[in-house]
C-alpha cells in the first residue's frame, strides 16, 4: 500500500487510517472512498489504497454509477484486478439485499405507496426501462415477481399473454404492473396509458384483476389507477 513517496497506510497518522477510525467511531464516520479502501485492502506501487479507492469513485462518478458497474468495467481500471473488483461488487450486492430485507415474499400491498416502496430500490437506478409484474394472492400478498420485458414500452411489445400466463401459473388473484422511467420523471406517456388499458381489459376477461400500474422515477412514482386510467 505504498504511495509515490513510499508511505504505507500504517505510516499515516492513526486518525487518518480507515480501519482504526472504523473501530473507534463506527462506519458512519468514514467517507465513501474510505469504506471502499477497507474493501480493497491494498493499493499499488504508485498509489495508496486511499488514492486508489478515490480514483475508483471518481471513475464511476460516485456510488450511483458504481452500483451498476460490471466486472469488466471494474477491471479496466488500473490497479483493480479481478479479486478487488469481485470484493467491491459483492459488497454492492450485499447492500442491495440488506435494503430489501424488510420485504419478505409475503409482503402485503394495500396501496400504491406499498407497491412503489417494494420495488423502488430495485428499479430507480435502472438504465433501461424494465416492465415488472407482481403477482398477488387473495390477501394481496406478493407471491411472485417477474420481469416481463426490458426496453422501450409500447402496446405491441408488452403482450397481455406474457403478463397473464404467469398469473394463471401461480393462481394469482390479481397483479400490479410496474415500470421505470430512466429519466427519473414518472409522468405517464401515451404508450404507458395504452398498455395499461389493454392489460386491464384482458385481466377482466381472464378473471385476474390489474390493481395498478406504477411508474417508478427518481425516488418518486405515479399510480395510473390514481390518475383514473384504471
Amino acid at each position: 500500500m505504498s504511495t509515490k513517496n513510499g508511505l504505507m497506510i500504517r505510516d499515516f497518522p492513526e486518525d487518518e487510517r480507515p480501519r482504526e477510525r472504523f473501530m473507534k467511531s463506527g462506519p458512519q464516520s468514514l467517507s465513501n472512498h474510505e469504506l471502499i479502501a477497507i474493501l480493497l485492502r491494498t493499493g499499488t506501487k504508485e498509489e495508496s489504497v486511499l488514492q486508489l479507492s478515490n480514483r475508483l469513485l471518481t471513475q464511476f462518478e460516485g456510488l450511483r454509477q458504481l452500483k451498476s458497474a460490471t466486472l469488466q468495467e471494474m477491471t479496466e481500471i488500473k490497479g483493480i484486478g479481478q479479486t478487488k473488483a469481485i470484493q467491491i461488487l459483492a459488497a454492492v450486492e450485499l447492500g442491495r439485499r440488506v435494503s430489501n430485507l424488510a420485504f419478505d415474499e409475503r409482503y402485503v400491498i394495500r396501496s400504491p405507496e406499498d407497491g412503489a416502496k417494494y420495488m423502488m430500490n430495485d428499479m430507480r437506478f435502472l438504465a433501461q426501462e424494465h416492465f415488472v409484474c407482481l403477482y398477488l394472492n387473495t390477501k394481496n400478498q406478493v407471491i411472485h415477481k417477474q420481469t416481463i420485458f426490458i426496453g422501450s414500452l409500447n402496446a405491441s411489445i408488452v403482450h397481455p399473454r406474457e403478463v397473464y400466463r404467469e398469473a394463471l401459473k401461480r393462481s394469482a388473484a390479481s397483479i400490479i404492473c410496474l415500470h421505470n422511467h430512466p429519466s427519473g420523471d414518472p409522468t405517464p406517456s401515451r404508450e404507458d396509458i395504452e398498455v395499461t388499458k389493454r392489460l386491464a381489459e384482458c385481466g377482466k376477461i381472464i378473471g385476474v384483476d390489474l390493481l395498478d400500474h406504477l411508474i417508478i422515477g427518481e425516488n418518486k412514482f405515479v399510480s395510473l389507477k390514481e390518475k383514473g386510467y384504471l
